[in-house]
């Protein structure tokens, strides 16, 4: 593959991982990304980059040379007040533009609650939460701009990320976490480096206009992993709290949905086969990783 002009608005753990990929592929980059702090140079894994200033208010305008000239773009960016800011802001420079891959990251909480049966990219979309809703107006957005312009446009819908950083394992140690009980609730999950090979995997088996499910094979309640990584610790599980006592409304909202994410489409497309099918071998490797 020829040196790819790569910008990504938003530079999380999900675009990070996706970078060390395309490095330890000895893929050659020009990387830009936007961040809400001022724009400024960075290294990150030994590849210089500019960051660019980008926030609901304001952007540096010298990005948009940097954009012109991408032709890999990366979206990461959460929706603000119900709107893409992205969209909103440089829709117009998209026109014309020889991009040869687009991805926005959108997640599954767009599907809503499923009483815990399973859900593929033609279950209906009903979100019951804010950001689900949110999530599911800026696939919309992003997907009237693809088909008006003619832009090649994937949209991935990410399960539950979990990654060396953030980890069940490490909410136990510091005691911050409790076993929530609720019957028949189910949660997918995707380790963060299935998500980066994914994405790589997509710059040769890209497939525009699509929206599919990135997930990995064993929907789990949140009890059965919290006590899978009590076990792996050595320590005891933390106590039980039934869903109606919990105060914060964001946490009740989380556990109003249960679903099961069906992750065939993705699997067929990509021909990938995960490097950590079930939350067990991701956080087996975690735990062996800081033993």
């Amino acid at each position: 593959m020829e040196k790819i002009n790569i910008f990504c608005f938003g530079f999380g753990q999900v675009a990070k991982y996706f970078i060390k990929k395309l490095k330890a592929k000895n893929i050659k980059i020009n990387l830009t990304v936007t961040s809400r702090q001022r724009t400024c140079q960075k290294v990150f894994d030994g590849i210089e980059y500019n960051s660019f200033q980008f926030s609901q208010d304001s952007f540096d305008k010298n990005l948009i040379k940097s954009l012109e000239s991408s032709n890999y773009i990366l979206v990461s960016i959460a929706p603000i007040n119900g709107e893409d800011i992205v969209v909103k802001n440089f829709q117009n420079i998209f026109v014309g533009k020889k991009i040869k891959w687009l991805t926005y990251l959108s997640a599954t909480s767009v599907y809503g609650d499923h009483k815990g049966e399973w859900v593929d990219e033609k279950s209906k979309t009903n979100p019951t939460s804010a950001t689900g809703v949110q999530r599911l107006k800026a696939e919309k957005s992003w997907m009237e701009l693809a088909e008006n312009q003619n832009l090649p446009t994937q949209i991935f819908r990410l399960s539950g990320i979990y990654s060396h950083e953030n980890n069940v394992l490490k909410r136990l140690k510091s005691g911050d976490t409790k076993i929530i009980k609720k019957e028949n609730q189910f949660f997918s999950r995707i380790h963060v480096e299935d998500i980066a090979e994914v994405l790589f995997k997509s710059l040769e088996k890209f497939k525009p206009k699509e929206i599919c499910n990135i997930s990995d094979d064993r929907p789990a309640s949140s009890e059965e992993v919290i006590l899978f990584g009590s076990k792996l610790l050595n320590i005891e599980p933390p106590a039980v709290i039934e869903l109606k006592s919990i105060e914060s409304e964001m946490t009740r909202n989380f556990y109003k949905d249960s679903k099961k994410v069906n992750n065939k489409k993705m699997k067929e497309i990509f021909n990938y086969k995960l490097k950590y099918p079930s939350y067990v071998e991701g956080l087996r490797n975690i735990h062996n990783d800081i033993i």
